[in-house]
């Protein structure tokens, strides 16, 4: 009698496993993930992004596939998130201020305010701590997931036709800056001539002249070749510029729990790769970028000093539109990080 409950037993166990019911492998459902950036293949935001899609094929037996796509080929960052609230497009990875023109979002933009952190560490501590929590937890209501932060850098400024050794060389460049208010306000505030522009349109702009110059970290100077099109570069640190790792709600709720899983985990796998390869690149960037005969400069301590005093009322209007509660959790966080 034993041995026949013993049988039956086995038999149920298998019958289960054989539906799906008892290992977390069988829940997976083979599906293709479509995830779109502007830059290229070789930035470390590309590489990163390969690098995920390999650990979702891992982690899910080969079931999940997740195809990427460069180049701004299936739009731009303020379009990408239209199309995963829309479940159009499953996974991007646009720039963080992006989403403080979504409904819910302004708070996202307080991580650019101008000279906020002193290096990427800071900013890991603050966006992966209580704040950057925070900021996550309002995307679902905006038809978003996110799943992490990633670091673009520390921004600086290019430009055609003069280097930049004091605030007064700023003056009159037209410089495209990301669609964004507060990128608007702190370079207009420089005296330049703000132009908000997409990144697929920055290159021909700069070719043509339509604009003079640009601002951006190192790595995406050296990945676009705007060496090219750029003969100055000053090191002005003005923003710290991160992404986010979104994906569609839409497609996040058809995915089941196992499903879910693998690709959370393979997201914080990701992040810790994405992080390193940028930080690890931009040294690369940086002589590079200078053998290809690019001019590059660093802006003075007192020019730093000029340029925070000057920026006073950008953070004053700043602050109060992305919200003084969420400004002061920011700022109260930072000190902590500094005190440490």
């Amino acid at each position: 009698m034993k041995l026949k409950t013993s049988l039956v037993a086995t038999l149920m166990t298998t019958t289960l496993l054989a539906l799906g019911g008892g290992s977390a492998a069988a829940e997976v459902r083979p599906q293709t993930i479509k995830f779109a950036t502007v830059l290229n293949a070789d930035h470390p935001q590309g590489m990163s992004m390969n690098r995920f899609a390999q650990l979702v094929a891992d982690k899910s037996g080969g079931k999940m596939k997740v195809n990427t796509f460069f180049g701004g080929t299936l739009g731009n960052d303020v379009t990408f998130v239209s199309q995963l609230q829309g479940g159009v497009l499953e996974m991007a990875v646009p720039e963080s201020s992006t989403l403080v023109g979504v409904k819910g979002l302004k708070e996202f933009g307080l991580v650019n305010l101008p000279l906020l952190f002193k290096d990427g560490q800071e900013a890991d501590a603050v966006l992966d701590g209580p704040f950057g929590k925070k900021l996550i937890s309002k995307l679902p209501d905006a038809g978003l997931i996110g799943l992490g932060f990633w670091e673009n850098g520390f921004r600086h400024v290019t430009n055609s036709r003069r280097p930049i050794n004091k605030l007064e060389d700023i003056a009159g460049l037209k410089l495209r800056v990301i669609q964004n208010p507060l990128f608007l306000d702190t370079f207009n505030n420089l005296g330049a001539n703000a132009v908000p522009m997409p990144w697929p349109e920055v290159y021909p702009g700069l070719e043509s002249g339509a604009i003079d110059g640009q601002e951006n970290p190192l790595p995406t100077l050296l990945s676009s070749k705007l060496y090219e099109v750029q003969a100055h570069a000053v090191l002005s640190s003005h923003v710290y510029s991160s992404w986010m790792l979104l994906m569609g709600k839409k497609f996040w709720d058809r995915l089941n729990p196992d499903e879910q899983k693998i690709i959370s985990d393979a997201a914080r796998e990701a992040q810790v790769y994405e992080r390193k390869a940028i930080r690890d690149y931009e040294a690369k960037a940086f002589e590079e970028l200078k053998s290809h005969g690019m001019k590059i400069t660093a802006l003075p301590a007192t020019e730093r000093a000029r340029m925070q005093d000057k920026l006073k009322p950008v953070w004053a209007r700043f602050r109060a539109e992305f919200g003084e509660e969420g400004a002061a959790q920011l700022t109260a966080e930072l000190a902590k990080v500094r005190a440490k």
